[in-house]
C-alpha cells in the first residue's frame, strides 16, 4: 500500500475517475426520502436509512428490488420473485419521480471533496465521474452541489451496457478521457469500485467513509485508503 501523502505522485496518474454516492456526496438522505415517498405511494411500510445503506452501490434496479424484498419480508413472509416483480414497474416510476424532485436536497458534499477535486484539476489531470446512479440523477446532483465543472465527462449506471463492478464502464471511461487504464486512478468507496478497477487494470484508492455494503473498507484490496479526497494530493 502506498502512503497517502504521495498517492497521485507515486501512482503517476494521467487521469482520475471518481465515484459519486458515498465518495463525493453523502446521498443517504436523498435515498431515504425518495424511497419512503415511493413506498407510501405503494401503501408499503417505510424503511430507515440504516437498512438502506448496505443496499446502495449496485444501481437503482438492485436498490429498488432490495428495498421491496426488505419491506415485504417485514410483513411476515418471504416474498416470491413474482411478488416483487408485480411492484417493481410502479416502484421504479414513483422512485424516479420522487428522486428527481428532491435530488440533492437531503444530501451533502463530504469534507475535502471540493478541495481535492480542485487540486487534481490544477495538476492538469483528466477527470471523469463514473457512478452506478442513473445519469439523469447524477448530472443534476453534481450541478446542484457545484461539482460538475471539475469533470471532463460524467457517466451513469445507464451509460453503458453493464455497471460496476463489471470493468466495462471503467474501460469505456478511459477511452472517453483518452487515457490508459494503468495510469487512470479509480477513487471510490466500495468493493464495487475496487473490483471494477482491478479487472480494468486501473489502480484504485478507497475512501474510509461511504457505503461498502456494510463491510469494512480496509478489507478491500486497494493501492491506498484516504479519509478525504484532499489527502490524494498532499
Amino acid at each position: 500500500m502506498i502512503r497517502n501523502s504521495s498517492l497521485l505522485a507515486q501512482l503517476r496518474c494521467e487521469a482520475v475517475i471518481v465515484d459519486l454516492d458515498g465518495t463525493m456526496v453523502d446521498t443517504m438522505g436523498d435515498f431515504a426520502e425518495a424511497l419512503n415517498r415511493m413506498l407510501a405511494d405503494l401503501q408499503l411500510p417505510a424503511i430507515d436509512a440504516q437498512a438502506i445503506e448496505p443496499m446502495v452501490g449496485k444501481g437503482s434496479e438492485n436498490l429498488l428490488r432490495s428495498v421491496l424484498q426488505h419491506v415485504l419480508s417485514q410483513q411476515g413472509h418471504a416474498p416470491a420473485a413474482t411478488e416483487i416483480d408485480n411492484y417493481y414497474a410502479r416502484a421504479w416510476e414513483q422512485y424516479q419521480h420522487h428522486y428527481l424532485a428532491i435530488n440533492g436536497r437531503f444530501s451533502r458534499v463530504y469534507d475535502g471533496v471540493e478541495q481535492g477535486l480542485r487540486q487534481m484539476r490544477n495538476l492538469g489531470l483528466k477527470m471523469a465521474c463514473l457512478t452506478n446512479k442513473p445519469l439523469s440523477f447524477a448530472e443534476p446532483l453534481l450541478k446542484a452541489k457545484g461539482l460538475r465543472d471539475y469533470f471532463d465527462c460524467v457517466f451513469g449506471g445507464d451509460s453503458f451496457e453493464r455497471k460496476k463492478p463489471d470493468p466495462l464502464p471503467l474501460i469505456k471511461t478511459c477511452q472517453a478521457l483518452g487515457s490508459q487504464p494503468a495510469t487512470t486512478l479509480m477513487v471510490g468507496d466500495s468493493s464495487n469500485d475496487a473490483e471494477a478497477a482491478h479487472n480494468a487494470g486501473c489502480p484504485v484508492v478507497l475512501v474510509s467513509y461511504g457505503y461498502n455494503h456494510g463491510q469494512p473498507i480496509r478489507q478491500v484490496q486497494a493501492a491506498g485508503y484516504v479519509d478525504s479526497l484532499a489527502e490524494l494530493v498532499r
